[in-house]
């Protein structure tokens, strides 16, 4: 791609996942504890995401989940037509019957989590800790594919060490199983994010998949978006920690919309109204510090004032009017997120 405007025109091609096709080539990834569906409006009140993901599922809970009354699998079917949900779990047929409950809600797609590296998650053979047993993993896809028609999403890292030969024998496997497409996050996953993610990988992977590959990691920028989709020729860009933090980013990037200083103070105060509405004050305000925590991300010295909302006992006015008091500082926006704040 030539220039910037080639990669606003490549965000907003139509591609064909599976048997359906996402509007534009900007997604979502799925986060535990943040992607629910009060999030997702607010990513949804500004536009321009072709895809959203639900946080993680446990695959076990899902046939059953009531969605009236569940914090995770909570969902308005006006969201049903761009929205996918990720799954965990390690036994290959509570994953199918997963899969099989969310086709028949009406999502878009699931996702296969192989991806997370949180040692709560591998601690039980979870996430990541599938990618040491890539023929558990596989199986899991294949059991996932014969039992839905809808698309059937990857997500996953480099392994637990650093072979991109693993990796890719890995996601070919993958592809024969039946995945539709694969999310790939080019880190380690004893990494975490403690090192900068490969790219290069990406591009490796994309070069020898023929179905398609989302790059994910550190793609923070509209020129990073663009540095990564014409060095690896990916098929689309997924993004995570910087859409909690800049949940407009979507529209800027694929309708080309700008935004002054303004929505900063705007966003943080529809961020609280919508969290409260849909989960009441207590598990609103929790679910707002979480939130919170990432989009000081956004500022010089976010550091300095990350912690201002951590009081839960505050009742919803006074973290209005802390906000307000806040943006009177008229706090410095940083060009690139702070990765210590983004590393917690």
């Amino acid at each position: 791609m030539n220039n910037s405007e080639d990669t606003r025109k490549f965000l907003n091609t139509p591609i064909n996942i599976g048997n359906k096709t996402l509007k534009n080539r900007l997604i979502l990834a799925p986060m535990a504890g943040i992607n629910h569906i009060a999030f997702r409006n607010i990513i949804n009140s500004f536009g321009g995401c072709g895809l959203l993901f639900t946080g993680m599922l446990n695959s076990k809970a899902v046939p059953t989940e009531n969605k009236h009354k569940s914090l995770v699998l909570k969902f308005e079917e006006n969201e049903l037509s761009n929205l996918g949900a990720q799954i965990f779990g390690n036994e290959p047929d509570s994953m199918a019957k997963a899969a099989k409950r969310i086709e028949d809600e009406g999502f878009f797609c699931i996702d296969l989590n192989f991806g997370c590296s949180v040692s709560a998650i591998c601690s039980k053979e979870y996430g990541a800790a599938l990618l040491k047993k890539p023929d558990l993993a596989v199986e899991i896809v294949e059991k996932v594919k014969k039992s839905v028609s809808f698309p059937v999403f990857v997500k996953m890292r480099t392994g637990w060490i650093d072979n991109i030969e693993n990796a890719l024998v890995l996601s070919k496997r993958f592809e024969n199983a039946g995945a539709d497409a694969v999310t790939f996050h080019p880190r380690t996953a004893p990494d975490k994010r403690s090192r900068p993610p490969k790219h290069e990988y990406t591009k490796i992977l994309k070069e020898n998949l023929k179905i398609p590959v989302f790059a994910n990691g550190n793609i923070f920028t509209f020129e990073d978006a663009h540095k990564i989709t014409d060095f690896t020729k990916c098929d689309g860009i997924s993004l995570g920690r910087i859409a909690v933090a800049k949940p407009w980013i979507f529209s800027s990037w694929t309708l080309n919309k700008e935004y002054g200083y303004e929505i900063y103070e705007e966003t943080l105060k529809k961020v609280l109204e919508e969290y409260v509405n849909y989960f009441g004050e207590t598990y609103g305000k929790k679910l707002f510090i979480k939130f919170y925590r990432y989009f000081c991300a956004n500022f010089k010295f976010g550091n300095e004032f990350s912690g201002i909302f951590e009081n839960k006992e505050k009742e919803i006015e006074q973290l209005r009017n802390e906000i307000t008091i806040l943006f009177k500082k008229l706090p410095e926006i940083s060009k690139k997120p702070n990765l210590n704040i983004f590393a917690r």
